[in-house]
């Protein structure tokens, strides 16, 4: 299937300072495009990767699984750490889940983390149900779309297939016990309102890492997808200045261009 308009992965060639942007769960690039953006006009190496099963059709994800989403992330780390001389992971939702797992696995290759709204548990007493429900049912209700801001629309499935739900179900749970293998600099921006991942889930991360550098930050004006929403040039500059100060050359190899 073809890719869907705007939801196709983003690269730029910049400097020795390199980030991996890591999209959610139904999304797509195109939720973390203007942070990518962002980052690659200042003089970054980035890359933001299309999950694979997403960006088409929701019957493509339903045939994914963790194993495959991480898969792609870990093998776009791996690119970014032989090209840069200090890289960066960072993520929305189960981006933010999934950037965890390569700080966790990867130690010393990954410099920070940065996590919007992380995912660390599928919720409510439907969870429990997935294992069964979803040889019964297809898909439910899509997540897509948790904005507060006038006019602004997340590219997602309006379906959310119940295979994916029950592997991100079994990543979360897998991933919650890694945690304390998170060692590195941490910084954590959280909606103050959010429908689709509560408060307690970056209460939880923040619980269980290692990290000693952490920063949490408060998002007063965004739902749940803020790289969208109006808090969105916040998050833009807070990740910046987190990067620049673990990452003093930032800035001093000239603005970037191009895409």
């Amino acid at each position: 299937m073809p890719v869907l308009p705007g939801a196709e992965p983003y690269r730029h060639e910049g400097g020795e300072v390199g980030v991996l942007l890591c999209h959610g769960f139904t999304g797509s690039p195109q939720s973390l495009r203007p942070w990518a953006e962002h980052h690659a006009a200042h003089g970054l190496t980035v890359s933001l990767p299309l999950l694979p099963g997403h960006g088409t059709r929701w019957e493509d994800m339903q045939v994914t699984g963790w194993q495959d989403w991480y898969a792609e992330v870990d093998r776009e780390l791996r690119l970014l750490a032989g090209r840069c001389s200090q890289v960066f992971v960072a993520g929305l939702s189960m981006g933010g889940a999934l950037a965890l797992r390569l700080a966790a696995r990867h130690g010393g290759r990954v410099r920070g983390v940065v996590l919007v709204n992380p995912a660390n548990k599928v919720h409510g007493l439907s969870a429990y149900a997935l294992p069964v429900a979803r040889h019964l049912v297809r898909t439910t209700k899509g997540i897509a779309s948790d904005i507060a801001k006038e006019g602004a629309a997340e590219l997602g499935y309006d379906r959310v297939p119940l295979h994916a739900a029950h592997s991100l179900r079994v990543f979360l749970r897998r991933l919650d016990g890694e945690l304390p293998q998170v060692t590195q600099p941490l910084l954590l921006l959280r909606s103050a309102q959010d429908h689709v991942v509560p408060a307690a889930d970056s209460a939880r991360v923040l619980s269980r890492v290692s990290s000693m550098d952490v920063t949490e930050v408060v998002l007063e004006q965004s739902y749940h997808v803020a790289t969208l929403d109006q808090d969105a040039d916040r998050i833009f500059e807070e990740s910046l200045a987190f990067l620049g100060r673990l990452a003093p050359s930032l800035g001093k190899e000239g603005t970037a261009t191009g895409g």
